[in-house]
């Protein structure tokens, strides 16, 4: 089967049709999102001491002029989102911040609290906000408004467009405090990035490799001091 001639014109009726690729009929049960953090549920998760905070239904990570990171640390679902799952979370980013939301991830050896793999990247001033990103791997795998494919021999291609830039990026609330809503779909061989039900980038990983590892983890970036909240962190194995 021809991936590319197949998915362009499906994706584009999907695009054109404004309809996330998730929906599913009403009647179908499994359309339960479940929230995985929460107050009962905190003892799932880890991270750096002294970085991250959950109060009031949110997660904070944060760093300041006396504690600022060298490294990239995260916090950790010690739980397994499966091959095919759907994510969704809330999140706000301080203007100078860098963050993402890392998923078919594994722990790095040696190193704490660190993971490498897939991620849902976002930034405070959302240059790349709806990108995929690999963590310690192969970098951005797909920028924003690009529909990609990875096929064998790691050679990538640009299928299509999701929208210019300029329309995606007015999808974004980039208010002071405003929040916006990430919603990851990853489904066979495809990852669908989605923020407040614009879909941002998709990605096609046609190369044969399959991810075996599902660590899920929320990033603080090293850098400057900065600030991003997480909230409604909800999860629907497929």
């Amino acid at each position: 089967m021809n991936l590319k001639a197949f998915l362009v014109p499906v994706v584009t009726l999907f695009l054109l049709n404004g309809c996330e690729p998730s929906e599913a009929p009403a009647s179908q049960s499994d359309n339960t999102f479940q929230t995985i953090l929460t107050d009962s549920t905190l003892n799932q998760w880890s991270g750096k001491e002294g970085y991250w905070t959950f109060e009031n239904g949110v997660l904070t990570g944060e760093t300041t002029p006396n504690t600022i990171l060298i490294e990239n640390t995260f916090f950790i679902w010690d739980g397994d989102t499966g091959h095919d799952f759907e994510l969704k979370a809330d999140f706000r980013i301080s203007e100078r911040g860098n963050s993402g939301i890392n998923y078919y991830s594994k722990p790095v050896k040696a190193k704490e609290f660190m993971l490498s793999g897939y991620q849902a990247d976002l930034d405070g001033s959302h240059n790349y906000t709806g990108n995929v990103y690999e963590e310690r791997g192969r970098a951005t795998l797909a920028n924003r408004g690009e529909i990609v494919n990875i096929s064998e021999g790691n050679f990538s291609e640009v299928l299509a467009k999701t929208g210019t830039q300029e329309s995606l990026f007015s999808k974004i609330d980039t208010t002071e405090n405003g929040w916006n809503k990430y919603h990851i779909i990853a489904r066979g061989n495809s990852i669908i990035h989605l923020v407040n039900g614009q879909i941002m980038t998709i990605l096609l990983n046609d190369d044969g490799a399959k991810s075996t590892t599902n660590k899920l983890g929320f990033q603080l970036h090293l850098g400057p001091p900065m600030k991003v909240e997480f909230r409604n962190i909800r999860l629907k194995k497929l």
